[in-house]
């Protein structure tokens, strides 16, 4: 690893943009790609940038990284710690961190891209590095698609991504078949009747309806799903009213879901839906207003891709191994990409902690925390290594 990757991975540590505003990071982007020789092409799918690096004839090679921070305020302490504040699209300001991991994951593939470009006499093909946007909002992969991705650059044999994970450097696990789970995102709003705190009973109050439901919901898992079956929902806001003496005409609260299977994933929405319903209706209220935002399906890994890309980064990375702890919770967009390209998709999971935390017994951050702090120097190479071993187990 050169002292150049490490101080850019500091930079865009220290500078995250939001999902569809990652104007500077994907300016610096496109400026590495262009000094390495690739054609490159900006503004797919919004802030997309996608470098091609041709090398003869072979078999055609997906790398993928996502590129936007999250409305999160770091607390690492790290010297290069981000201070970014940005304005979300609904016009908020919030303070801004890479709490997932995204900036390791922009520095793995371009650092996976010179090396493949310093090597080309030992492989022939053709890589097409995907820095996609807006991956925590579930949106940059359908809006690259939709620019034209497959049409406008060569057509994939095999797409190949990567995840920081809170797991020791130096270990790296393979999944095979479904291995992250479903999402989805609902604003619900009820809507009520104003009225003075001091005469309820002249208003409807929908944040009684709302916290309601609110407890309510977290039955469906324990209540409607088979204990077999993994399934989150969370509520993750709720908004509503100015002072403690005015009951508001609306309440707002805006859930998420995972499911492992897509029979589960429609249970719980349903399930969801007939609650908010009878909510309201027991408060006098109309139906609530349902908003339902773009989801991602259940992520699934071509086995036999899988076992091709894993045998590949043991050769270069020996703490590779297939992943046995079963399906993740969380949720990825890449599959559209692949997808939409009918290749097969192989997306990892690669350590970024000090392995010393889990040698003490020490809390690990996780992803989307504050305190989510990758250890930046042993990290990168790592990840590089894996990026470049498993696309030449495509590029002959």
């Amino acid at each position: 690893m050169t002292i150049e990757l490490l101080d850019l991975y500091r930079d865009l540590h220290a500078h995250p943009e939001l999902a569809f505003a990652e104007h500077r990071t994907a300016g610096i982007v496109a400026g590495h790609l262009a000094d390495l020789g690739l054609a490159v092409t900006a503004g797919v799918g919004g802030t997309g940038v996608v470098g091609v690096l041709a090398n003869g004839e072979g078999p055609v090679v997906w790398l993928r990284a996502d590129i936007d921070g999250l409305p999160v305020e770091e607390r690492t302490g790290l010297p290069y710690a981000s201070t970014y504040r940005a304005v979300d699209a609904d016009g908020n300001e919030s303070a801004t961190m890479h709490a997932c991991g995204h900036d390791m994951h922009i520095t793995w593939l371009l650092g996976a891209l010179e090396e493949l470009v310093g090597s080309r006499e030992d492989w022939s093909g053709t890589v097409v590095a995907v820095f996609q946007p807006a991956e925590e909002v579930i949106g940059g992969a359908r809006a690259m698609v939709e620019d034209g991705l497959v049409d406008r650059f060569p057509r994939p044999d095999v797409v190949l991504g990567q995840h920081a994970a809170p797991a020791p450097v130096g270990s790296i696990a393979v999944g095979s078949g479904p291995v992250m789970a479903s999402s989805d995102r609902l604003a619900i709003t009820f809507h009520g009747r104003g009225g003075h705190g001091s005469a309820p009973q002249t208003a409807l109050d929908p944040i009684v309806a709302a916290a309601s439901a609110v407890v309510r919901l977290q039955t469906v898992v324990a209540r409607e799903v088979a204990p077999r079956e993994a399934a989150v929902v969370t509520v993750g806001s709720f908004h509503a009213g100015t002072r403690a003496n005015i009951i508001p005409d609306d309440a707002t609260i805006h859930v998420s879901t995972r499911a492992r299977t897509e029979g589960t994933r429609q249970a719980i929405l349903d399930a969801i839906r007939r609650i908010v319903d009878a909510e309201a209706a027991a408060g006098r209220m109309a139906p609530p207003e349902i908003v339902t935002f773009p989801g991602a399906d259940v992520l699934v890994n071509d086995p036999d891709a899988a076992a091709r890309a894993l045998t590949a980064i043991r050769g270069a990375v020996p703490g590779a191994q297939a992943l046995e702890s079963g399906l993740a919770m969380a949720s990825e967009d890449v599959g559209q990409l692949a997808d939409a390209a009918g290749a097969p998709l192989v997306y990892w999971f690669t350590g970024i902690t000090d392995p010393a935390l889990f040698d003490r017994g020490e809390e690990i951050p996780s992803n989307h925390s504050p305190f989510f702090a990758p250890l930046a120097e042993p990290s990168i190479p790592v990840g590089i290594a894996a990026f470049v071993a498993a696309a030449r187990a495509w590029l002959a």
